[in-house]
Parts: structure tokens; sequence; C-alpha cells
């Protein structure tokens, strides 16, 4: 089941990720503009967005673990999850910063004054390295040591959006914790790999 698993997904290409990608963020742009994220579509469009980044982070942090304890290898899908996750996460924040904030004396003043806006910056500026670096001139320049070293940010950048969700949300809400929960697990997952594969 896994190898013609395997085998269907290796006939697909990486590419389809970004076409998927884009439509749907032109999608939710739509609804947006037409009335069809409810009544307040700034926000709703600013929050479709960032949890749309937030699923893909985790979908990236998840090809390690698949391919290790479950035989599924998306490893070609990896890189384009990733530069996705920060289309979407650049999407979340320029709705964020223009359409509903549109002044960045306030934007900055939001960033300083309020904690879940502080963590969320956070994430968003680590990832801009891994952007620019999400490439192959950059994986020969680097050295791949070094690349690897610097594309494990992906972990407290996870951290820190699920922290960003749980903080935001007004009240008891189940969704974001979820996420969080996830997160960990996925990065759980890898300290156990890691002493699993130190020599005794």
């Amino acid at each position: 089941m896994i190898d013609t698993l395997n085998t269907t997904l290796r006939r697909i290409p990486a590419w389809t990720i970004y076409i998927v990608g884009a439509a749907w963020a032109a999608w939710l742009f739509y609804l947006g503009l037409t009335g069809g994220l409810g009544p307040e579509p700034i926000n709703a469009l600013e929050r479709e967005y960032g949890e749309v980044g937030l699923k893909l982070l985790i979908a990236g942090l998840a090809v390690t673990p698949l391919r290790k304890f479950a035989g599924l290898n998306l490893l070609k899908f990896r890189r384009a999850l990733g530069v996705t996750t920060f289309f979407y996460i650049v999407a979340h924040f320029s709705v964020w910063a223009f359409l509903d904030v549109q002044s960045f004396a306030r934007v900055w003043e939001e960033i300083v004054k309020r904690p879940y806006v502080t963590v969320g910056m956070l994430s968003f500026v680590m990832m801009i390295p891994l952007a620019v670096t999400s490439n192959n001139m950059s994986l020969r320049k680097m050295g791949g040591a070094a690349w690897r070293k610097l594309h494990k940010l992906t972990y407290p950048i996870a951290v820190l959006g699920a922290v960003h969700y749980l903080w935001l949300v007004k009240g008891f809400q189940i969704e974001p914790i979820i996420y969080l929960m996830v997160i960990l697990g996925l990065l759980a997952t890898r300290i156990q790999w890691a002493k699993r594969t130190v020599p005794a």
C-alpha cells in the first residue's frame, strides 16, 4: 500500500503545491471581497491565511516522521510546503498590517504592546532567512551542514506560531490547543529518533 502511494506521489510534480496554494489564497481573497467570509471579511481573511500557513507548517514538520515511521516519502514536497507556508504568512501579515491596522506607527505599537503580536512577528522574522535560502544555490554556497542547521529554525518558528494563535483567540478554543499539541508531538518524534540513532 505504502509502495503504491509512494509511486503515485513520485508522479506528482512538487510545483503542484505552489499552484494549489496560490489558487486557494486567491479564492479566499475573492470570498473576502464578495462577502463570503462573513460580516468582518478583513479579520476573517487574516485568520484564514494564518491558519493555512500554520497547517502547512505542520505538514512540513510531518514529512520526516512520516518517512521514518510510516515509510511515506514526501521529501520532494518539503521545500514547496515551506515556501508556500511563507507565502501564506506574508499574506497573513499583509492583511493585518495594510488592511486591518493601516498604519506603520500602529503596527510597531501593536508589536511592542501585545505579546501575541510580538510572538507572531518573531516567528515571521525567523522565517525570512529560511525562505531566502530555500533554493539549490543557497544550499551549495552554505554547505549541507550549515544549511540544515539554519533550517532547524523551523522548530521554534512552529512553536511560536502555535503560541501566537493560542494567545490570539478569545476564550477557550480547542483548535489552537490541538495545533500546539500536534507540533510538540512532531518535535518529540525527532528527539526520540535522535536518541535511537546515538551510538551506545
